[in-house]
């Protein structure tokens, strides 16, 4: 009697043709394909494969230019923009919450584009025009956004608030005359726990026509 197993299919000779269809190999690649086009999906820009040659896991020195100034420093390779602001320039208005790409607090501009600080290497920031919360304003004037959310009290308890304001200011800054579905759709990536949803939106609303 043969041993084989009902669910093996027919025995394949060496000179056999593959069969065709879905197998436990092509299950494996196809789920690795899908994961790394969820991970280029989302605020965060890809790697440029041509900007760096491979380093580490030592640390490296990079030079990251943040609110118009160049800052020298040195981290891993894998230390993420979040962690190289808050922790190594001690620029901490972006905060540093899920670290997953889902809630938005971490929110910073990056060559005029909100990213989520969080899922970008340090490395890879290289030569770009990182912007965060701590360059919008100055002592003697708040950014419109900012003044908008004092005047429509769009904070609570504060801790999302730099990046909602970062990510309402790359709506003002794309569209000056954004319709409040505009405003929705692009404040949709970050949470705010104290539920100060009707007064951000209202916020970055006017400070578009400020």
């Amino acid at each position: 009697m043969s041993s084989k197993n009902p669910t093996d299919g027919p025995a394949r000779g060496p000179d056999q043709e593959p069969r065709q269809g879905f197998s436990r190999r092509t299950f494996i690649e196809g789920v690795g394909i899908g994961a790394g086009a969820v991970g280029a999906i989302g605020t965060a820009q890809p790697a440029r494969a041509d900007t760096h040659e491979p380093v580490g896991p030592d640390p490296v020195a990079i030079t990251l230019n943040i609110n118009g100034k160049s800052h020298e420093l040195k981290v891993e390779p894998r230390v993420t923009l979040i962690d190289a602001l808050r922790n190594r320039l001690d620029l901490t208005g972006a905060k540093k919450v899920c670290d997953r790409a889902t809630c938005g607090a971490c929110t910073v501009m990056v060559d005029g584009d909100p990213v989520y600080s969080c899922t970008m290497l340090a490395i890879e920031a290289q030569g770009r025009r990182i912007e965060t919360i701590e360059g919008i304003s100055t002592e003697d004037s708040m950014h419109p956004v900012q003044a908008q959310f004092v005047e429509h009290d769009a904070q609570q308890c504060g801790f999302c608030t730099p990046g909602l304001v970062m990510a309402g200011k790359a709506i003002v800054d794309s569209n000056p005359q954004p319709t409040m579905a505009d405003v929705e759709s692009g404040l949709s990536g970050n949470i705010c726990r104290c539920g100060t949803y009707v007064g951000v939106r209202k916020a970055v609303y006017d400070a578009a026509r400020a």
